[in-house]
This record gives C-alpha cells, structure tokens and sequence, in this order.
C-alpha cells in the first residue's frame, strides 16, 4: 500500500497503532504480574512510563492511559531528553536544540518501562539508559517500542514490541502521530533520502 503524501509503504494505520498501544499494555501488565512473583519481586504499583522524545513521549502517554484501564491505575509518566548523550551529537553542523527531560518522579528503585517509537541500531536506547541512569537507579527497565525494524549495531532488546518488521538501511521507518500535527496516526516504511540516519 502506497500512501501519496509520503511515498512509502504504510506499515500501521491509526487502528493498527491504537490496538497495539492497548495490546502492550496487556503485555506490560502481564510481565510485571509475573515479575512479581519471581525473583525481581517487582511492585507493579510502582511502574513508572518514561518516553524517549518526541514520539516515545507520545506513545509513552497513551500507554500509561492503557494500563490505567487495564492496572485500574495510571502510572506516573515522565519524558527523557537523549539529545546530550547521543554519540552522534557533535557530528552535525548545528548545534542541537534541547527540550529537556521531564520527570517530576523518583525513578530509584522502581520499575520503568522506557518507550521509543522506533528501534533500529540500538544507539538511541543506549543513550536513553544513560540519560535515565543519571536521574536515578530504577530496580529494572523495561523496553518497549512501536516498531523494531532491526539492523541492530548494538545488543540491545526491547521487551515488548508493537510490530517487528524487516528493513534494509535504504529504508526509514516514519512515524506520524496526531499529537505531532499528523492528521492520523501512521507508521510509514520509506526509501531514506539521507543514509546516515542514525
């Protein structure tokens, strides 16, 4: 399927992306059910969402408003600004702009559930970990993301994944969502203009 305005194939569309969102938080409430009968010990009451900006951020929001149906509590939400800590970060021509992370939260000793839209290298997350590592010690941290396209250069997972699909690194995968001005939600697998996309 083409879709006009970005010339790409369309991997979700608004439905497909609100039930995924509600199916990892049926996911999410099931890992940490279990967690807290094993080892970890886990409280689920403590869980805390955390979104990588801007669409972790989004999606991080509409998670937590899933698992406050499915938990019967909304968990507190925070949002982690990874621009410092990528290891590209000098490597443009401009400096980068800072929106700042935005957790009004004790991250110690409480599991996260760290959001991201799209994993692909692996780069982003470890930079995420970094940022949310100086903000606190969570007792484990979870990932979970909309999409893994694959291609990982890093051993990095996510513990709970929307769609998986297979990408080269000709490929982009993009994705709109109404809280950024896209008129629908849609996740997009394009040919990428600019290869050195991280």
């Amino acid at each position: 399927m083409v879709d006009s305005a970005t010339a790409g194939r369309v991997l979700m569309d608004h439905d497909d992306v609100r039930r995924v969102v509600a199916r990892l938080a049926h996911e999410v409430n099931d890992a940490l059910r279990a967690a807290q009968r094993g080892p970890l010990g886990l409280d689920p009451s403590r869980l805390a969402i955390v979104g990588i900006r801007t669409g972790g951020a989004h999606l991080a929001h509409r998670l937590a408003e899933q698992l406050g149906i499915v938990m019967g509590r909304v968990p507190e939400v925070g949002v982690l600004d990874i621009t410092l800590y990528r290891d590209d970060v000098l490597s443009g021509a401009s400096m980068p702009t800072l929106k700042g992370t935005e957790i009004d939260f004790d991250v110690e000793g409480r599991p996260i559930v760290l959001v991201d839209d799209v994993l692909f290298t692996g780069r982003t997350i470890r930079a995420a970990l970094d940022a949310l590592l100086d903000v606190g010690r969570p007792s484990c941290v979870l990932l979970g993301v909309l999409v893994d396209r694959g291609l990982r250069e890093l051993p990095i997972a996510a513990s709970f994944v929307g769609r998986a699909v297979e990408t080269t690194r000709d490929e982009r995968v993009d994705v709109h969502l109404v809280e950024e001005g896209a008129a629908s939600d849609q996740v997009v697998v394009r040919v990428a203009r600019d290869r050195r996309r991280p």
